[in-house]
């Protein structure tokens, strides 16, 4: 075998396994293959890099949420790379979600590990051969599944149509490659769309064989103490993931590559099946409201609660630094919009747009969906336990502590973001130390309330919101009403009426969707695969207080909005992001995604 040069090579210090340490790798490039396939900890180290990639926070885009690039939030620095994006500055060279070098790299350490570190030449335990056996199923397992991960994220980025109407993913890579390859390499096609969809669905079985459902237990390799690896929950659960964008409206091929309505049917049913499967076979339980208790607080120290299928956890305050609001020594960063404040329905299920909700523009924030005091802070709203946020301007036209002119970075759209924040009391200043603590959080990348979407989408375009659909004994309309009442809503008439129609339940179904994954960076890529609109102005509140009481502008549906940035994304081409520039003008084969 040739000598690896430059690989990138993790050094596991420590034989306590937990996400954050195991998981996080220490980095040398001075050995070679003749060491690297002997020892265990440095084998091993090369399939961790596949880990150590995986954005261990939700604000890993240039310290932003992927949010800030939708209809859920505003950025408040405005050279960010996102609030770059949204007015359009993005090309095949400029493209602040390329992930395309370390996709490839990942896959390079991936088939190094499959081919060189499952052999003869490397034993993982000398004295025990069952426990040797046990690391070498869970590492290849593990390996499967990451392979599958950073196929997914590779397609979720780039996948799209082209010119001609061909739906394209990427170029499928299933081992080392040579130099002789790499050369064959610069001149390889995009697979198609579906190609890389049955891809990743092959490598998560494969995954799914090796992988313990769960680290469960006190066995050394496959019990509690391993957990944060991937398991078979979370290959399941991936596999649901890339079915429905398979099954997508954005992905099906159109023009002379048109698809029948029934091979679209098939794409369907196949998100059911594996959705099924993965809450069956895979023992997932019953959907359960997500608690703060779930991502934030020394309860999250490490441990994987039912929810979160696959996560990182972190034990640091760099969220906060970026998102509390400023006199809370934050910066204010993440901005939630008045756009998804209205997505909330009120208790009673109506949408605020409807005047049976009883929704109140002028007491806007009392009687909402239970999601909405989880995840944004609103004006009057307690803070950190210390006093309730001034969002407004007072009756002498003064702007109170936290509302848009006191401070240049506070919040533009009248709200801070609440989700994935401690609420420790001087939290970033502590008075008794002088300094800031630190809190436990977890950023959720896999969850088990996803499969139960996917799934109720899924039936409601195969069989309509209360048809039943073959391998499924669930519809869409039992899937919404268990969410909507888990989370205080138990009134079922306007899901009734919804449930009337298949395009009025899809609706619904993409807000329950969106309000139920907002800031976990999925409603970028849902309102592409959706094809829903993308340059929606972001909208925001401005409070004033008279002697009667404060009055609220912009939290009408039918009034005049606030508006506070206008969004630059109104051709089709953004549905699809460009592929990196160097790659399609050295290789005439890789085709562009349209409009690029």
């Amino acid at each position: 075998m040739k000598k690896i040069i430059n690989i990138m090579l993790a050094v596991l210090l420590l034989s306590v396994w937990s996400c954050e340490d195991a998981l996080e790798t220490k980095l040398d490039n001075s050995y070679g293959d003749e060491i690297t396939w002997k020892l265990p900890n440095y084998a091993l180290g090369v399939l961790m890099n596949a880990y150590a990639n995986i954005p261990q926070t939700p604000n890993s885009f240039d310290n932003d949420l992927l949010d800030v690039a939708t209809d859920n939030a505003y950025c408040n620095k405005q050279n960010s790379v996102l609030s770059k994006y949204v007015m359009g500055r993005v090309s095949p060279t400029i493209n602040p979600l390329d992930n395309w070098g370390t996709a490839y790299t990942q896959f390079r350490n991936i088939h190094l590990f499959l081919e060189n570190g499952l052999g003869d030449n490397i034993v993982y335990s000398l004295s025990d051969s069952i426990k040797d056996k046990k690391i070498r199923d869970r590492s290849r397992g593990e390996a499967y599944f990451l392979r599958a991960w950073w196929g997914m994220e590779l397609l979720q980025v780039f996948g799209g149509l082209t010119d001609d109407g061909q739906a394209m993913g990427y170029p499928i890579i299933n081992k080392h490659l040579t130099k002789e390859d790499q050369d064959d390499m610069d001149l390889m096609g995009r697979n198609s769309y579906e190609e890389c969809v049955l891809q990743i669905i092959a490598d998560c079985d494969s995954a799914f064989k090796y992988l313990p459902l769960n680290y469960v237990g006190s066995d050394e390799e496959t019990g509690v103490k391993q957990d944060g690896r991937a398991n078979g929950k979370a290959a399941l659960a991936l596999q649901s993931r890339v079915a429905l964008f398979g099954a997508s409206p954005a992905y099906q091929p159109t023009g002379a590559y048109a698809i029948s309505t029934d091979s679209i049917n098939k794409k369907w049913q196949r998100v059911v099946t594996l959705s099924e499967r993965a809450l069956t076979t895979g023992a997932l339980g019953n959907y359960a409201a997500l608690t703060e208790a779930m991502y934030v607080g020394s309860t999250v120290n490490g441990s994987t609660n039912a929810e979160f299928l696959f996560r990182k956890w972190f034990n640091n305050n760099a969220l906060e630094r970026q998102n509390f609001p400023p006199l809370f020594f934050g910066q204010g960063r993440t901005n939630p919009s008045q756009n998804l404040v209205d997505a909330y329905p009120a208790k009673n299920g109506f949408p605020i747009s409807d005047p049976r909700s009883g929704y109140n523009p002028q007491n806007p924030y009392v009687n909402r969906d239970n999601r909405f005091d989880l995840t944004v802070y609103y004006n009057g709203k307690i803070f950190n336990t210390d006093r309730a946020l001034e969002i407004y301007t007072d009756t002498n036209g003064v702007k109170m502590r936290d509302a848009a002119g006191y401070d240049y970075q506070n919040t533009v759209t009248g709200y801070y973001l609440k989700k994935f924040l401690s609420d420790k009391k001087d939290m970033l200043y502590n008075p008794a130390t002088l300094g800031a603590v630190n809190d436990f959080h977890q950023f959720p990348l896999l969850r088990r309330a996803e499969v139960y979407y996917n799934l109720a989408e899924a039936l409601n375009e195969l069989a309509g919101p209360n048809g039943t659909v073959t391998g499924s004994t669930r519809t869409a309309y039992s899937i919404i009403k268990d969410i909507r009442t888990k989370n205080g809503i138990t009134a079922t008439t306007y899901l009734d009426e919804m449930a009337a129609d298949k395009d009025m339940f899809r609706s619904m179904i993409y807000n329950e969707r969106r309000i139920e994954f907002a800031f976990e960076n999925r409603r970028f890529f849902d309102m592409r695969r959706c094809l829903l609109p993308l340059n929606e102005p972001i909208r925001g509140v401005e409070i004033t207080q008279t002697a009667t009481g404060l009055v609220f502008n912009g939290t009408d549906p039918a009034g005049t909005p606030v508006v506070v940035e206008v969004r630059k994304l109104d051709d089709p081409k953004h549905y699809y992001l460009p592929l990196p520039y160097d790659k399609v003008v050295t290789n005439s084969n890789l085709k562009q995604n349209k409009g690029w």
